[in-house]
């Protein structure tokens, strides 16, 4: 790591060196400190796993959420721990830090872990909106080509979350706990990733956020028959985003993410059952339907106001490559919740259950999107709005499917606003400004002033970009693309090779009681022979990681000029 490297010297690969030799308990370090090295950092995971392994998985029972006084016979872990003198301790501030026992230190961490897998399910699911534009992507992309795109999408989006809980796990535990995704950049790649990783991850959650609110203040302004200054619609969604961001801790946000997930299916359920049985709102299309990013020659009505009929493609509509690219954005949108799988894994009390809850809300959202986005192609053809509940052309229906998902994209803009604040609160008010933990007393009162402040942020950029279908190009292209296709193999890479360059056979590795770290060779010896060690299978998954980092990047690029162009 380049932080580690004024710990080196240049010397031949058999000269043993000591990195680090005097010993700092973890408690004494600095939140991100780059005098902590890798083998120290996976020291403490393999314990922690170790310990988690005889750790009964936690259930997610509704009525502990809504009334903590039935929990009595639950383990008494608790993420809050109000009366708790551990809990109200800054650990912010080194001085009160080297005052903490180490069993002190490591209870800090496990009160913060107690959702189940069941709850990290619900909060994956609870990421669904985008179904409500895969019908307009297929009509941008065609039969073919939009069904293998989001097949493709959906396995690797899934493959990315592997990566980060493969990553996770063997550098997060309870003396150094991985709270947010910049420090899996950190810890593999230094303080600039860690820097580029935060700010990418902060900015890409405010303009989800952005994004919601511009979506769901059109909701509330085609409710109202458009009667409503604009400006005002958005306003009043984020009025009620100061109060579901409210809720603090993920575990709670378990029964509300489930109730957003059957929110959305109902939705779905309804606007599948009018569309079968009404024709397109052909007035809207020229706003944002497919027809009109790629052909809206298909469109246009004739002299007579006669719209033309419905059609299909089996391949690319026409011979638009901006227009085709924005549908494939849209898809990308669609999977953009591997960001918060490590706000999510840091929260849960067995992070290896994870895995199950991920594949498994993967496939149920790569399933529901896919089957409802051919449905609306199906019976829309090039007249499939961006929006499919407003792409509907009975008002009554329009509204039960705007008022419906209003209350489901509230929950999920919780969501957004809160693991967004949590990023901003660990990485810049904790670390330069010393602020408290969140568990603490003072830290839920700063979470409480933050929350209207980021959403007011959320109300600007929705009052002066009211452009949905660019912005969500710009910000898929842009932010989370990267967030969930480019970083993972990165981090991945970055792991393995100095996972795989240990030998501990010759005497390399970490020392618990002097603290010394002995390394033989310089860094990027090492790290060239982690690349290539491990057996031919990891070499070859090195080898991907590396081919599947740079095909992101450039479809990064590539989606950046078509959403500047288009």
């Amino acid at each position: 790591m380049d932080e580690k490297d004024e710990y080196e010297f240049a010397g031949s690969p058999d000269k043993q060196q000591v990195v680090q030799s005097t010993y700092i308990k973890p408690q004494a370090r600095l939140l991100h400190d780059p005098a902590v090295t890798f083998e120290e950092y996976r020291y403490y995971a393999q314990r922690t796993r170790e310990e988690q392994k005889t750790i009964e998985s936690p259930k997610l029972r509704w009525r502990e959420i809504i009334n903590r006084s039935t929990n009595k016979d639950a383990p008494q872990i608790n993420a809050d721990h109000d009366d708790g003198k551990v809990s109200q301790e800054n650990f912010a501030n080194k001085e009160t830090r080297l005052q903490i026992t180490d069993e002190e230190w490591i209870n800090a961490s496990r009160a913060m872990r107690t959702a189940s897998w069941g709850a990290a399910f619900y909060l994956i699911t609870t990421d669904i909106l985008g179904p409500y534009g895969v019908g307009f992507a297929m009509g941008t992309l065609g039969w073919g080509p939009g069904i293998a795109l989001y097949t493709v999408f959906g396995f690797m989006a899934g493959y990315s979350g592997y990566l980060i809980w493969h990553t996770y796990l063997g550098l997060d535990s309870y003396e150094f706990p991985c709270r947010n995704y910049g420090d899996l950049a950190f810890r593999t790649w230094g303080t600039t990733a860690r820097y580029v990783t935060n700010i990418m991850q902060a900015l890409g959650l405010l303009l989800i956020l952005g994004q919601v609110t511009i979506q769901y203040g059109q909701n509330i302004s085609q409710v109202s028959k458009f009667r409503l200054c604009y400006i005002i619609c958005p306003l009043l969604f984020v009025i009620a985003g100061f109060f579901m961001t409210q809720i603090r801790t993920l575990r709670n946000y378990g029964l509300v993410a489930n109730f957003a997930v059957w929110l959305n299916l109902l939705v779905i359920f309804i606007t599948m059952g009018v569309m079968a049985h009404s024709p397109p709102n052909y007035e809207i299309s020229v706003l944002g339907s497919s027809g009109s990013a790629v052909d809206p020659t298909s469109i246009t009505p004739d002299a007579q106001g006669n719209y033309p009929p419905i059609i299909h493609y089996g391949g690319l509509p026409a011979a638009n490559l901006e227009g085709n690219i924005n549908g494939l954005l849209s898809g990308v949108l669609a999977y953009a919740g591997a960001q918060l799988f490590v706000e999510f894994l840091a929260e849960m009390r067995r992070p290896r259950d994870f895995l199950k809850a991920m594949w498994g809300a993967q496939f149920f959202i790569y399933s529901v999107y896919l089957i409802y986005g051919c449905y609306v192609y199906h019976f829309q053809g090039q007249y499939s709005y961006e929006i499919s509940y407003q792409g509907i052309s009975i008002y009554g229906w329009q509204t039960v499917g705007n008022m419906i998902s209003l209350i489901a994209a509230l929950i999920a803009a919780g969501l957004y606003g809160n693991i967004g604040i949590k990023v901003f609160y660990n990485n810049i008010l904790m670390d330069i400004f010393n602020a408290p933990p969140l568990i603490t007393r003072r830290g839920k009162i700063y979470y409480a002033a933050i929350v209207p402040v980021w959403w007011i942020i959320a109300f600007i950029i929705a009052a002066a970009i009211p452009d949905y279908f660019g912005f969500v190009s710009i910000i898929s292209a842009s932010f989370l693309l990267n967030l969930t296709y480019t970083l993972p193999p990165l981090f991945a890479v970055g792991y393995d090779m100095q996972n795989n360059a240990h030998r501990e056979s010759e005497g390399e590795g970490f020392d618990p009681i002097t603290g010394q770290v002995t390394r033989h060779g310089t860094t990027t010896q090492r790290w060239m022979r982690g690349f290539v060690s491990g057996g031919p299978l990891r070499v070859a998954q090195n080898v991907w990681h590396v081919i599947y980092f740079f095909a992101s990047l450039s479809m990064c690029g590539l989606g950046m000029y078509a959403a500047i162009v288009g």
